[in-house]
């Protein structure tokens, strides 16, 4: 909203109102609104589900430590959702399409999570929302992305094809839209179920392929495959997410360090020099994702102050689902959620973790009597707690691990 009252008075040349049109600038701003509001305002949010009792029955793992956590408030993920729309909503152009996806995504996510919430504590039902409630409404944030992404118009890949003359469009599919004055470069703005391939250059993947056996049509067909992958990255992500909350710090963290490289993939993407210079899919308009970003680290780096070791209030499902169900989103936006298993990779573990120890039990009751285990305990954070590992070095440890995935994810962009 104070994008469009400052690019207002900028035609008056009022002094610093030209200020608002850099991107780094409200970035910045948003980050340390964000910040503001998580720390400040934090502490009140924590005072007041004290008061009203809002805690979690903390389950007996045989953990050390567990009996501290006891009566610690939960659901506050509230104020990281509060911190993130605020800045969002003062300082990025709303009318942006990736935006008003990112914020749908923040809303729907955290009502989701919220009524989980509120249920576990409120109604007294450890169970929450039913996993059926809980994954219809992942999958209908999934679905909503996928054809948004699809189908709106706004949502475009832009080339320079007078680099490559012998690069031919169905006018059916692709759109042309404008040449320069000099008529030196031919741009393209087209939809298509594209996106760029870790390690691999000059090529993208196309979600459509799959669909090879239908002819040169393929790509009218192509929403059959991409929208169901989509559902899938978005309900798998915001999972992953929920069970990497399990200690103090961890997941909020995780989401932080994500949160700065898919910032930075937003702005490289946006920008026609820099995306050209890595051979990246230029997407236009993205830039704006950079304030979304930067409101998101803040919110998490924010909520430390009261998350990290001991934790005065944990975040819920409320924070969990919906930091999982952004980043799978922000991922998708940029056209890089084929770089999530390694720029998520602890959520990844997380999940594996959970998967693996499921299935090795069931497997090995079933054919030994018995069930066993691969791990202490899963998911992989208490595997180590188990081990008899302090939380707070194991959630140290795992920001390491995440800091350095995070680089090797940007590595990835020159090794190709």
């Amino acid at each position: 909203m104070l994008y469009y009252l400052f690019d207002y008075l900028a035609k008056y040349n009022l002094s610093g109102t030209g200020l608002f049109k850099y991107i780094s600038f409200r970035a910045g701003i948003a980050l340390i609104i964000s910040l503001i509001i998580t720390i400040v305002f934090g502490g009140r949010l924590i005072a007041m589900l004290r008061k009203m009792q809002v805690s979690d029955e903390v389950r007996a793992l045989g953990l050390a430590g567990e009996d501290q956590k006891k009566g610690t408030p939960t659901m506050g993920g509230l104020i990281i959702l509060f911190a993130i729309l605020l800045p969002t909503l003062l300082l990025a152009k709303v009318s942006n399409i990736y935006v008003i996806l990112m914020l749908l995504t923040t809303v729907w996510m955290g009502v989701i999570g919220f009524l989980d919430d509120y249920i576990k504590v409120f109604k007294k039902d450890k169970g929450g929302l039913r996993a059926r409630t809980k994954l219809i409404g992942q999958v209908g944030l999934g679905l909503i992305v996928g054809c948004v992404m699809y189908f709106h118009p706004q949502i475009v890949v832009r080339e320079d094809i007078s680099k490559t003359p012998d690069k031919t469009f169905n006018q059916e599919q692709y759109r042309f839209t404008s040449n320069t004055p000099e008529g030196k470069k031919v741009l393209v703005d087209y939809n298509a179920t594209i996106t760029n391939i870790p390690f691999v250059k000059n090529y993208q993947f196309d979600y459509g392929k799959i669909l090879w056996f239908l002819g040169s049509n393929y790509h009218y067909w192509a929403f059959l495959v991409y929208i169901p992958a989509i559902i899938f990255i978005v309900t798998a992500v915001s999972n992953a997410a929920n069970l990497t909350d399990g200690i103090d710090g961890l997941a909020t963290g995780t989401t932080a360090i994500a949160g700065v490289c898919l910032g930075i993939f937003a702005y490289l993407s946006g920008n026609a020099i820099t995306s050209a210079y890595l051979n990246i899919l230029h997407l236009p308009d993205t830039g704006e994702l950079v304030i979304f970003s930067a409101a998101l680290i803040g919110a998490c780096v924010g909520f430390l102050w009261y998350n990290a070791y001991p934790a005065q209030v944990f975040m819920g499902d409320t924070g969990s689902l919906t930091l999982g169900g952004i980043i799978a989103t922000l991922a998708i936006a940029v056209r890089k959620e084929l770089l999530l298993p390694i720029l998520c990779g602890i959520f990844v573990a997380e999940n594996a973790s959970v998967l693996l120890q499921v299935s090795y039990f069931k497997y090995t009751k079933k054919k030994y009597g018995q069930g066993r285990r691969i791990f202490l305990m899963s998911p992989l954070h208490h595997h180590y707690q188990k081990k008899g590992i302090h939380e707070a070095k194991v959630v140290t440890r795992f920001w390491i691990v995440g800091i350095l995935l995070a680089v090797l994810t940007f590595i990835t962009l020159k090794i190709r």
